[in-house]
């Protein structure tokens, strides 16, 4: 049941990531270099895993570590993964709203089912692939816009820049699922001694890409650790707090669970941020957004529900083969 618990409270992170990310900003743009943001959420991640391994070792000194460098060298994969999907994720949102975005997010069930088949080798259902291909019709049907009025020019509610930096955004995430799900399973080390790994190498290559864009900036603003805090909020440190905390969740779910629950409660976030979005922000839900979400939301229950809550027979109708088989036996016999 513990499980449950952590993909709750992962549900509620996820709805927030959007709005938060959304209220930082500041005339539809950022004041604060959003690049400094997940460099900070690693650096947040790395403390909270090293305090943690460290009370685990006190605890428990035989406590596994695998610390050979083949073991070691699969950390930096995801780390990078993880940096390009973070920065992509704060382009998207100047783009397109909230809802828009938790929406397009879902399209990482499409990715994450082909990923586990192709490296995972999980075999999924008619009913699961069923599934994602709803959830690709219902993506689309919340994103149509509606042209009864005189100023729609275009069928689309967003550029198709949010689009194409949003479908970026699920493949990214998939991605990164997967592999580190993989990574987190391939032996049985502590969790934290992992994150240690996973969110050191984090750190350093968020350092280098601030690093990269002090370089191509020409140092014009100042080297990346004068400016760190430049145009930070309390708003901008809950982003920084929020995304530091959904990692270590996640983290914890690849290791002890699976990639399919982390998928399926940063889903069912979409509906919280829609109803959230309401109160927060100008946003007016359309009946398609309201069909859209009614439709991944069934797209959700096929993926999960085992084939028989599909097709369900009556026990008369199981049992008449059965009987039919043993009268014509008798017959038989008796002829």
């Amino acid at each position: 049941m513990q499980w449950y618990f952590v993909a709750a409270l992962l549900t509620v992170l996820t709805s927030s990531q959007g709005i938060l990310t959304t209220l930082s900003q500041s005339n539809g743009g950022y004041k604060y270099d959003y690049a400094t943001v997940p460099f900070l959420a690693e650096a947040f991640k790395l403390a909270v895993s090293s305090l943690l391994l460290w009370q685990e070792i006190r605890a428990c000194p035989s406590t596994r570590m695998t610390t050979d460098w083949r073991s070691v060298r699969l950390y930096p994969i995801p780390s990078i993964i993880y940096l390009i999907h973070n920065n992509v994720q704060f382009a998207t949102l100047t783009y397109v709203d909230t809802s828009t975005y938790q929406i397009m997010g879902n399209l990482k069930i499409v990715t994450t089912g082909i990923l586990f088949r192709l490296f995972l080798k999980k075999k999924l259902s008619n009913l699961q692939w069923m599934a994602i291909v709803l959830l690709a019709v219902g993506t689309t049907t919340s994103q149509v816009k509606g042209c009864g009025e005189a100023s729609c020019q275009s069928l689309f509610s967003a550029p198709i820049q949010g689009y194409m930096l949003g479908i970026l955004s699920a493949c990214m995430s998939a991605l990164a699922g997967v592999y580190t799900e993989f990574l987190m399973k391939k032996n049985n080390d502590s969790l934290y001694w992992q994150n240690v790994q996973l969110y050191t190498f984090g750190v350093i290559f968020n350092m280098a890409r601030l690093l990269l864009d002090d370089f191509q900036g020409g140092f014009e603003k100042g080297p990346w650790w004068q400016r760190l805090f430049d145009g930070y909020t309390i708003t901008t440190w809950m982003v920084v707090l929020n995304l530091g905390s959904t990692g270590l969740l996640v983290s914890w779910l690849m290791k002890y669970a699976d990639n399919i629950v982390k998928v399926y409660s940063t889903s069912m976030a979409m509906l919280l941020t829609m109803v959230l979005s309401i109160y927060l922000f100008t946003f007016k839900p359309t009946l398609q957004l309201f069909l859209g979400i009614i439709i991944c939301m069934m797209s959700l229950h096929m993926y999960f529900a085992p084939p028989s809550m599909l097709v369900d027979y009556p026990p008369n109708a199981k049992a008449a083969p059965e009987n039919l088989k043993e009268i014509t036996v008798e017959r038989k016999s008796d002829s």
